[in-house]
């Protein structure tokens, strides 16, 4: 019997961006047309897409040793896995997305309490009868099997929980958002009996520090800057870093090389700054990881 590492790959929305971050993180994926088991350059893999909807329940039962999916699918299916780790990424921003109840805009209901005895459409319908049982307020739910905002519009519902991430599609559709019900991102999961095993564990482990550090890296940035000395004190003290600056002198020189790595956000303020100040030679680069 192989011991191979399978691992599941979500197909759809997310298998862009996650193709895209194993490539940062050492691997390279090959998706060959309608195949199911994609080509990677690691001999000690084996992958596989797999709806992230159903992804926990194949690592559940062992169809796969380990893969990705989302914190929201694991609840949907009351799946019995083992979380490796959190990554926040999705097709849109690096943020957790969310799950949320939304009306028609002119709709009366402003509580999720005002949704008693209502009809409420969703993809996420275990999780939202949960829900709403817990809280002892009694709906029907039903399954939508798609363009679920317009279930409202229709009329076919009184309220639906979607996910989103920037609600731009939801008010797009007239709908307005009175309650949040869960955040998802997400999550490396593995089967119990593949994480007991040394050699898949080591995969799994080595698989995560990557992602995470690929995930870092897509968020920082390096600077590299020439700072004459009678500045040096004072670009230092501008300069956030994850411990503390690298400074170098320059050859026959009373100048230094000055390098950092920062937040991307925090870029374009911060050269304008270190000009002022006296830097100059600003040199940005991209990371593939920080671990």
């Amino acid at each position: 019997m192989s011991n191979k590492l399978r691992f599941g790959l979500p197909k759809g929305s997310l298998q862009k961006s996650t193709i895209e971050l194993f490539k940062r993180s050492g691997w390279k994926i090959n998706v060959n047309g309608r195949s199911y088991f994609p080509e990677i350059n690691d001999d000690t893999m084996e992958c596989a897409l797999c709806r992230a909807q159903e992804m926990s329940v194949n690592i559940e039962n062992g169809a796969l040793d380990a893969g990705l999916t989302g914190k929201d699918w694991i609840a949907e299916n009351n799946s019995d896995v083992h979380l490796v780790s959190d990554l926040v990424y999705s097709k849109v921003s690096a943020r957790p997305a969310r799950w949320v109840l939304a009306v028609a805009y002119d709709s009366p209901f402003k509580t999720i309490e005002d949704l008693r005895g209502k009809k409420i459409s969703t993809e996420l319908t275990g999780f939202t009868k949960k829900y709403f049982s817990e809280r002892g307020i009694d709906v029907k739910v039903e399954f939508s099997w798609g363009a679920t905002e317009a279930k409202v519009v229709s009329g076919l519902a009184d309220a639906i929980v979607e996910i989103t991430e920037t609600e731009s599609t939801i008010k797009a559709h007239g709908l307005r958002i009175i309650h949040e019900l869960m955040q998802t991102n997400t999550q490396l999961i593995a089967n119990h009996e593949s994480w007991k095993n040394p050699e898949k564990k080591e995969k799994i482990e080595q698989i995560s520090l990557l992602l995470k550090g690929a995930l870092l890296g897509e968020k920082l940035v390096g600077l590299k800057m020439n700072v004459p000395n009678n500045q040096l004190d004072t670009i230092v003290s501008i300069l956030p870093s994850l411990n503390a600056p690298t400074v170098a002198s320059l050859y026959n020189s009373d100048w230094f090389s000055v390098e950092t790595v920062v937040d991307s956000n925090t870029v374009r303020k911060l050269i304008p700054e270190l000009l002022e100040n006296g830097a100059e030679g600003i040199i940005e680069y991209p990371l593939n990881k920080v671990i």
